[in-house]
């Protein structure tokens, strides 16, 4: 019996000790599982794997928000691969917005470099917490809730933002009700919108019937 213990305690301090050997796990980008990336083998880890220079680029804003999101996740750091964070800049036009969205297991915290926006969440309770914030506040928006930056002011927007997770996850609500093929009877009975109002709707996120 005690050399039983003796043996399972061994076992234990010696997947301790590997664990701790092993620094970090770099993604092998490559290929994804459903638990992730694998890790790449430590010979073929050099310091790249852990340097993004990304950031800097000029921000896009070819889109009907007037908004540009640069990350810097896994697919863009492997490093980050199991450290639980990651990082992205934003960039916004006047009157440039980041729609209702919500990133189901990850919490987000932002800071504003330059510009003023308005930004807010919706508890589960349905309270509303907005404020307006300018350069050098930060604001913190708790997992999975409802949330949205507006540029409201008369100058561009730019700030980073970070997340508890090296590849959050996003859901646009617009999208995730009408970019794709949930009928519009089904839509007008679950979001009190007339059919006209939902058919509108999916020509702008590209649902369909």
């Amino acid at each position: 019996m005690i050399l039983s213990i003796f043996l399972i305690l061994n076992s234990l301090l010696s997947s301790s000790s590997y664990a701790a050997v092993q620094n970090f796990c770099v993604a092998e980008t490559s290929s994804e599982g459903p638990s992730g990336f694998n890790c790449k083998k430590p010979a073929s880890v050099t310091v790249k794997d852990f340097v993004f220079s990304g950031l800097a680029a000029p921000p896009n804003f070819s889109n009907v928000a007037k908004a540009s999101f640069t990350p810097a996740f896994v697919d863009q750091l492997p490093g980050l691969n199991g450290l639980g964070i990651s990082i992205a800049r934003f960039d916004l036009e006047v009157g440039g917005f980041f729609p209702m969205h919500s990133h189901p297991e990850a919490t987000e915290v932002f800071v504003v470099t330059s510009g003023s926006v308005t930004a807010g969440f919706i508890s589960a309770a349905n309270t509303v917490y907005s404020e307006n914030l300018k350069a050098g506040d930060v604001f913190v928006i708790p997992p999975g809730l409802l949330h949205f930056v507006i540029n409201k002011g008369d100058s561009p927007v730019s700030g980073y933002v970070s997340f508890n997770s090296p590849k959050p996850a996003i859901q646009l609500l617009g999208s995730s009700l009408f970019g794709n093929g949930l009928p519009t009877d089904l839509l007008t009975k679950t979001t009190f919108l007339d059919a006209d109002q939902i058919k509108k709707l999916k020509g702008v996120f590209g649902g369909t019937d």
